[in-house]
């Protein structure tokens, strides 16, 4: 979490928005995020308990924890690009930058391609 505090402004820059959460209670991520000095919030999927890992498929029945995931969701609520990784395991940052490029380009190439067929 504090390697995604450092290159903040990166997500800025795509005009992302940077959330953190995890299955843990809003006092835990309040002591957390308060010690790490962070700049983005973090939500609890407390209870019901890992619900939204769940959902997006990183949540281990066996032992209540959710893996380390991310994911880029596009202005149209849809999944754009995701990575799910052991617990024991940094993601780092590379690959969700990428990814927000990616989407970047492809959507100065939508907005190119439908100007286009606006000016035919």
């Amino acid at each position: 979490m504090t390697l995604y505090n450092e290159i903040l402004p990166e997500f800025q820059k795509y005009g992302a928005e940077l959330l953190g959460i995890s299955v843990d209670g809003v006092w835990c991520h309040t002591a957390f995020a308060k010690d790490r000095h962070l700049h983005f919030p973090l939500l609890a999927d407390f209870e019901p308990k890992g619900a939204v890992a769940k959902k997006y498929g990183a949540y281990r029945n066996a032992d209540g924890f959710a893996e380390r995931a991310l994911f880029v969701i596009d202005p149209e609520g849809k999944i754009f690009w995701s990575y799910c990784s052991p617990i024991a395991v940094n993601p780092g940052a590379d690959g969700i930058l990428e990814a927000l490029e990616d989407l970047s380009l492809q959507r100065k190439n939508n907005e190119h391609v439908e100007s286009s067929s606006l000016a035919r």
